[in-house]
């Protein structure tokens, strides 16, 4: 089914079809002829065929009746990877005439996929003394599949002590959280990791004398617990530890006996905290804004982004990279290419503000854990205009393309009399764009005048006897750039006998001109 076709003046024609993956070999993906308008009649002869392809042993056109049909297995996840969408692009090409069509295939996923976990078995070891809300990351499963077809969610067999909860990482990334939600005891549960540490206090007195009572003086997620055995204490956890907020504690562990008077001693040790790969990386600005001078330097730095991890080592190492969507949203990004290990971004290309004014485009900053965390950030160009259009003479224009022109008035006209107006064009904008008119060269300064800002040229005075019959008027027409930019135009003016008619219609016209230019008089003597 056809969904959408663009026409460039009859001579190319793009058109886009959609397809579910896993087709039978011969499956009918649209008739071309048909959407293309196109006699079939004649595509024999013309040669109609696949000419340049994304996936060109993917696709066959009949050219006797002008169906694109399947020519073997599509599998989306084979051909288009992990990409979010799969495009495949085919160029058609007909002859005498010459014409070109672009057709794009979209390969719509089919749930065809089962999710895959990396391993089938996962030991957890977990301390006894580990509190209710502990969460511990599994490795989460896979599905080559995309979107709704991709792992949605995650079930756990009956169980008393774990749930399961799941975190959204975006991107069709969901990671599982395996939770405690009551506290294990060893003797029916079975083994787990022990406490942090085990602490034994010896006193060489005997009976109340040698009683020993242990205990920590800061306030820190941790505490002591007795054994069975006197004077064996174990430091276990009290609440979850954070590296990022606190990366070690210095604990004094006190040992008091019950004797009289108490006698103690003082032990201080040291606890790290190691790193999980728990932080993604954090972009530094979002969105980012850059702004880009036309003309650039292709293969030059442009800009360059950053994302902090606050993970430890291979944990924060970031690397970058540029989403390339082949959609039409961001099709400027390949334009620009980015250095994975800084964020230093080059274009590949010279921009053209006339062109195109902005783009945008996203990166991907991914740490190195396993597994690891991404982060996005948009990134808006903004391309910055300069002088380096030249001001193009719209009118006048001779019969060979040059700037000139011959007007003809009446030798009767009064001052104010509107000979010609001379039009230009600057594809800048603002300064670089503002044109400014003004006389190089005229045979007498004292006929004719120029408006700096229209380019309308009138009479300054009316015409005697002794005035020539032809003027050459040169005029300048330049933009307001840093470095200015300028053509040129030449005007023959003619002055001819009057005949009735035309000097009565003149006469309504330049009174008419007068009126209208007693409204727009400038003095521009400022500007030039």
């Amino acid at each position: 089914m056809a969904l959408g076709m663009l026409l460039w003046r009859d001579l190319c024609a793009q058109i886009r079809y959609s397809l579910s993956e896993e087709q039978k070999e011969g499956s009918v993906v649209g008739n071309l002829a048909k959407d293309l308008g196109l006699d079939t009649r004649t595509l024999k002869e013309r040669g109609f065929r696949i000419v340049s392809t994304s996936g060109d042993s993917l696709f066959t056109v009949n050219q006797n009746d002008g169906i694109l049909s399947v020519n073997g297995k599509i599998d989306r996840e084979e051909v288009c990877e992990k990409s979010s969408s799969c495009v495949i692009n085919l160029k058609i090409a007909l002859e005498t005439p010459l014409e070109i069509h672009y057709v794009s295939i979209e390969i719509v996923d089919i749930n065809d996929h089962a999710p895959t976990f990396p391993e089938k078995e996962k030991r957890l070891e977990i301390w006894e003394s580990a509190l209710s809300g502990a969460r511990y990351q599994l490795q989460a499963a896979r599905d080559p599949d995309g979107g709704v077809n991709s792992v949605q969610q995650y079930k756990l067999s009956h169980n008393d002590n774990f749930r399961i909860e799941v975190k959204d990482r975006g991107e069709d990334r969901k990671m599982p959280f395996l939770i405690l939600q009551k506290p294990l005891d060893r003797d029916p549960q079975g083994s787990v990791l022990g406490p942090l540490l085990f602490s034994t206090v010896s006193d060489l007195d005997s009976g109340v004398n040698g009683k020993v009572l242990c205990y920590i003086t800061e306030e820190v997620p941790f505490r002591l617990t007795a054994s069975s055995q006197d004077n064996i204490y174990a430091l276990v956890t009290a609440s979850s530890l954070d590296r990022e907020t606190v990366s070690h504690y210095d604990i004094t562990l006190v040992a008091k006996d019950a004797g009289q008077p108490p006698l103690s001693s003082v032990k201080t040790i040291t606890v790290q905290i190691s790193d999980v790969n728990d932080n993604s990386p954090a972009f530094s600005l979002s969105p980012y804004a850059f702004y880009v001078m036309e003309n650039n330097i292709p293969g030059k730095s442009l800009f360059s982004v950053f994302a902090s991890d606050r993970d430890l080592d291979e944990n924060a190492v970031v690397h970058y990279n540029i989403w390339r969507d082949p959609g039409e949203d961001n099709k400027y990004a390949s334009f620009i290419n980015i250095n994975s290990e800084n964020g230093e971004i080059y274009a590949l290309k010279s921009f053209d503000f006339e062109t195109v004014k902005m783009f945008q485009f996203h990166i991907l900053a991914a740490d190195s854990g396993a597994p690891s965390l991404s982060s996005n950030v948009t990134v808006n160009v903004f391309i910055l205009d300069q002088n380096d259009n030249v001001p193009v003479i719209l009118y006048p224009v001779s019969a060979n393309g040059s700037a000139e022109g011959v007007e003809e008035i009446p030798r009767n006209v009064n001052a104010g009399h509107l000979v010609t107006k001379v039009r230009a064009y600057d594809a800048d904008i603002g300064y670089n764009g503002w044109l400014l008119f003004s006389l190089q060269e005229v045979s007498d300064h004292s006929l004719f005048g120029l408006d700096c800002y229209t380019g309308q040229i009138r009479t300054l005075r009316s015409f005697t006897e002794t005035d020539e019959a032809q003027h050459k008027l040169l005029i300048l027409v330049k933009d307001n750039g840093n470095v200015s930019l300028s053509a040129t135009a030449t005007v023959i003016v003619k002055v001819v006998e009057p005949k009735e008619a035309f000097a009565a219609s003149d006469v309504k016209n330049t009174v008419k001109d007068e009126e209208e230019n007693n409204h727009h008089r400038v003095d521009c003597n400022a500007v030039l």
